[in-house]
This record gives structure tokens, sequence and C-alpha cells, in this order.
């Protein structure tokens, strides 16, 4: 059988050259980077070489990049962190209804801890108003935090704007570009934000490894206790082999990121194309432009999402339904509700995404094989053309 993975979006494959340069580390550059004798100060080397990597990719300071376990973690540090050291200033967080959970569970938690919350709304695409922004500051807001790139329909936000208001009223300001990095060009000085967050396994590198960058002069209460790894700001000993893997992995989506950009946008959109001349009752979620270069969320009439992604797993084609942190949760996406898709397309919608080592002869396998799925469980559908729907 022919097997088509689609779903970039969840995680992406470790590539040869990552791998290659993960196993010194396993094998003989296993030192301690914090240990003073020569095998500790070669592993240190490479600590230090990969976090010159990773700070390359977004135009950071190395001393400005901080390695964790994951995405999730530089999320919840930045939240807690702030929250933390400011709470004395004041106790109010602006972030929207569309953010990770990561970021939404965090701040529900902090809620909890006495502090509130303003939740923006987005338009239909998507899109934060920066004037929604400016009306939602107070006097005692600490912290905004605002994704770069939503990971289930794929919008590209204005964060340079985002963040400029954030300034023009002396707020610190944060954005989870997980989905964004090595899909969109980013320039953290340009952005001129403060705080980002970012993951290695959504770039073709390993998981377990992510980072925080830090503006420099900034300095927010740590997360993790205990040793005085990462400047003493993240305790507990480095993953070194798969901060190695993260470093080299920056390297090649540096080096890639116009071909990849262009290879997948390609691939979308004739993905879409094929899609919309044979289905009928489909609906694109999210923007046209401003849009993650492999993404599409499509809600197809009268059916259910989960029963295509069975069905296309059956037949060797790997999709989701929503983000893969939340997708075994049969509560609808809050991402389609906050721009406004109905309840029964929600149920009825698929994530797909491309990437790096997907070819045309996988989407043409693809559309081929949806076409009869979604004939198949139209025939079935007791509502199909019903009022509703």
């Amino acid at each position: 059988m022919k097997q088509v993975y689609l779903d970039y979006s969840a995680t992406t494959p470790v590539k040869d050259e990552v791998v290659k340069e993960m196993i010194p580390y396993y094998t003989e550059r296993y030192g301690n980077p914090s240990s003073l004798y020569s095998q500790g100060l070669d592993a240190k080397d490479g600590l230090e070489e990969a976090r010159r990597r990773v700070a390359g990719l977004i135009n950071a300071e190395p001393r400005e990049i901080f390695f964790t376990s994951c995405g999730t973690e530089s999320d919840n540090w930045v939240l807690e962190g702030t929250a933390d050291t400011l709470k004395n200033k004041g106790k109010h967080i602006i972030t929207t209804k569309i953010e990770h959970h990561a970021v939404l569970h965090t701040c529900q938690y902090l809620e909890k801890q006495g502090f509130e919350v303003t939740y923006l709304d987005v338009d239909s695409e998507g899109f934060v108003k920066p004037e929604a922004l400016e009306k939602a500051i107070r006097e005692d807001t600490i912290l905004i935090s605002i994704m770069m790139v939503n990971n289930e329909i794929g919008t590209i936000e204005p964060i340079k704007e985002l963040a400029a208001v954030a300034k023009d009223h002396g707020v610190l300001f944060h954005t989870d570009a997980v989905q964004a990095l090595g899909n969109v060009p980013i320039d953290v000085k340009e952005l001129g934000v403060d705080f980002l967050s970012i993951s290695a396994h959504k770039i073709y590198g390993p998981k377990g490894v992510g980072a925080l960058y830090t503006r420099s002069g900034l300095k927010i209460s740590s997360f993790m206790h205990g040793g005085a790894q990462e400047s003493k700001r993240r305790a507990g000993t480095e993953n070194l082999a798969g901060i190695a893997g993260f470093g080299k992995a920056a390297e090649l989506a540096g080096k890639n990121l116009e071909n990849h950009i262009e290879h997948s946008s390609k691939l979308r959109d004739y993905f879409w194309k094929k899609i919309e001349e044979n289905i009928t009752g489909v609906q694109l979620n999210g923007p046209k432009e401003q849009r993650h270069p492999g993404n599409l969320n499509v809600s197809f009439d009268y059916i259910e999402g989960e029963a295509i992604l069975l069905m296309l797993d059956a037949n060797g084609i790997s999709v989701s339904t929503g983000s893969a942190c939340s997708s075994k949760s049969l509560v609808p996406s809050h991402v389609l509700e906050a721009i406004g898709v109905s309840i029964t397309k929600m149920n009825g919608t698929v994530r797909f995404t491309v990437g790096d080592f997907t070819t045309k002869e996988d989407i043409d396998y693809t559309v081929d094989v949806l076409i009869k799925i979604v004939e198949r469980l139209r025939e079935l559908s007791p509502v199909t053309g019903q009022e509703g729907w």
C-alpha cells in the first residue's frame, strides 16, 4: 500500500543530516556540558554551536536562546515566569481565542491564581486586529501572547504590527512561533518581540527539544529549578543530542526556507484546486493569502471528519482533524468556533499539511482516494442535503 504523510503540522520526519549530527552525542561526545574536563568542554562546544545555529535562523543573539524540552514548556515558562516577575505591577494578560492549548490552558491556570485574562476575538479568517489589541490594553496589562501562525487554519498573524502596539504601551510581547519556524521568515529584531517560542520537531528535527528566545536585557522567573544550566535560567542537564539535532535542523531550514515555501505552497494550491474541481460541498477554512505554505483546513459537508481520517488511514494516508495535541478530544475545535464555522462544518473538517517530502503524486493519489471516500460517506449519511448542514 502506498504511504502518504500529510500531517507535517503535527510533526515532521527527522532528516538524515540531522540524525547524523546527533549520533556522536550518544556514542563519542557524550560528556556533560557542565563538566570542566575535556569531554565536558567538548560537549559544551557542541551545545554552543547548536545555540548559534538556532539563533541564526531567527536573527537572534546566541545568548538570547534558552533550550527547553518543547514549545509547550517555552510557552508555559513565558506566561508563568512573567506573571510571577511582574505580579506586583499588574495581573492582566492578553491573548486570543485561537491560541494553542499550551497558552490557553496556562492562562486558565493563571486565572485560578488571581490573574485576569482577556481573550481577543479574531475575524472570519483568524486574524487579530491591531486596533482590537490596543483597545484591550489596560494600565495593569503585563503581557500579550499572540501566536505567529495558527496550527489549525494556518493564519499568519501581523506580529510586527501587534508587537508595535504592545511596545507603544510598554507591555511585554510573546509569540508562539512553533508553527512559523521554518515555514515563514522570522527576524526577531524586525518583529520587535520580547519572547518567542519554537520547537525542533516541526522543522525536521527531533522531538523533546525546544527553545525560548528572550530579548537581551529581559529576565523572568525560572520555570525549572535546580542546577545552573542555561545561564542559570533553565535547570536540568541539557538534552545534548536533541539540541545538536535542533541546531542542524535550524541550519538546514535556513538554507532551504525559500525552496520549502515555494514547494509547499505550490503543492497546497494544487491540492486545493483538485479538491474544488472534484468534490462538491467543500469549504476552505482560514485565509487564502497570508497562510502557512503547507496548510489546508477543509470542511466537507454532510460527513464526519473523523470518518474521513480513518478511511484515509486505511488507504495509507495520514491526516488530522485538528491539532495533534487535542485531536483525540470530542470537543469541537476552538479555532473553528472562533472564526464562526458552524458546528456541522466543524465536525466535517480535516487538516492536511504538506512538507518537504510531499510529491505531486502523493496529492493525486490522496485526491483520488478522497473522492471515493466522500462519495461513500455521503451515500451513508442520513442527513445529506438536509437543512442545517
